[in-house]
C-alpha cells in the first residue's frame, strides 16, 4: 500500500442501524492489521441499495455510534455524508473528505460481499485507481486475494456473524442484545424496537 506521510484514515461506511460490537472489532482489527490512524465509521443516511424509510432517523443512528465508540482509540464516528446529496455514493463521499482534509490519506473498508458487487458502485474503476480498498471477510463470500487489482487488499481475519437485522430481530423478541452491541446503547435500543 503507498505511503505519503499523511494521516491515514480508514473509511468504514454503513447504515449503522443499530451499531454493534461486530462493527467495533472489525475496525479494531482493521485498523491494527493496515496500520491505519483511525478509523472512521461513516454514518450513511441513506444506502441507494437500501429501502427509503427503513432506518432509524440519521442523527439518532450517528449519536448511537458515537456513545458506543466512546473512549474507543483511534476509532470514531462521524456525519460528513449528512452534508452530501442523497442517495449518498461512496465516491461522492471520498471526493468530498479529501476536500476537507487534504492532508489525509483515505482508505475503504468494505466487506467481501460489497467487493463482489463493486463493479455495480458508481464510479466503481474510479474508487479502484484512486484508492486503497481493505475487503474484509464475509461468510458466504469468496475473494481471491491473488485476483485483485493493485491497491485492493484481502484481511485476513475472522468472521464476524453478527448483524444489525439480527440485533433487530433479537430485541423485537425480547431476546436482548447484550454481549452484541455497547452496553451503553442497550437500554436506548430496547425502546426503539419493542
Amino acid at each position: 500500500m503507498a505511503s505519503t506521510g499523511h494521516r491515514r484514515i480508514g473509511i468504514f461506511g454503513g447504515s449503522f442501524n443499530p451499531i454493534h460490537l461486530g462493527h467495533t472489532e472489525l475496525a479494531r482489527q482493521i485498523r491494527t492489521v493496515a496500520g491505519l490512524d483511525e478509523v472512521w465509521l461513516v454514518v450513511s443516511p441513506q444506502n441507494p441499495l437500501k429501502p427509503v424509510g427503513s432506518l432509524l432517523s440519521d442523527q439518532l443512528r450517528y449519536q448511537m455510534a458515537r456513545i458506543a465508540l466512546h473512549g474507543e482509540s483511534g476509532i470514531r464516528a462521524v456525519s460528513y455524508e449528512f452534508n452530501l446529496p442523497r442517495p449518498s455514493y461512496t465516491w461522492n463521499t471520498l471526493q468530498y473528505l479529501g476536500s476537507l482534509f487534504p492532508d489525509c490519506e483515505f482508505s475503504l473498508i468494505i466487506g467481501a460481499d460489497n467487493w463482489c458487487s463493486f463493479q455495480n458502485w458508481r464510479q466503481a474503476d474510479d474508487i479502484i485507481a484512486n484508492y486503497d480498498i481493505l475487503v474484509y471477510p464475509r461468510q458466504g463470500y469468496d475473494v481471491d486475494a491473488g485476483n485483485l487489482p493493485k491497491r485492493v487488499a484481502l484481511i485476513q481475519m475472522p468472521l464476524y456473524n453478527v448483524s444489525s437485522t439480527m440485533i433487530r430481530s433479537r430485541i423485537q423478541q425480547g431476546l436482548g442484545a447484550k454481549g452484541l452491541v455497547a452496553p451503553a446503547i442497550e437500554p436506548l435500543l430496547k425502546t426503539l424496537y419493542t
